[in-house]
């Protein structure tokens, strides 16, 4: 099974692109956070935050063009995926993304 949750903050305004007529992909930068704690022995661990790309198609790319805003708080689910390249100059990049299939809005709508 390939699933992820996630709760997480909007980083940026999503970038939202049309390939046909009405066919949209929306692209999301989530960021997860972790926080810190003191250990029994005292030792000192410090908060931990992770950034994700999300991926949206469809109607979910459509309602995130119209709702979804940097500093939103938002819960998606969805599926790993894994991808690599290879630059100009020959350096491999390796990428994750999180295809989102389920979205929940957790901010208050703005007035």
């Amino acid at each position: 099974m390939n699933k992820v949750m996630l709760i997480g903050i909007v980083t940026k305004e999503p970038d939202v692109r049309y390939f046909d007529v009405d066919q949209a992909v929306a692209k999301v930068r989530l960021a997860t956070k972790e926080r810190g704690y003191v250990a029994k022995n005292g030792t000192k661990v410090p908060d931990h935050t992770d950034w994700h790309n999300l991926v949206f198609f469809g109607p979910l790319a459509k309602i995130v063009e119209d709702h979804v805003h940097e500093g939103d708080k938002l819960y998606v689910e969805g599926r790993l995926r894994y991808s690599s390249y290879e630059d100009k100059s020959g350096t491999v990049h390796n990428q994750s993304k999180i295809m989102v299939e389920n979205m929940e809005l957790l901010s208050p709508k703005q007035q």
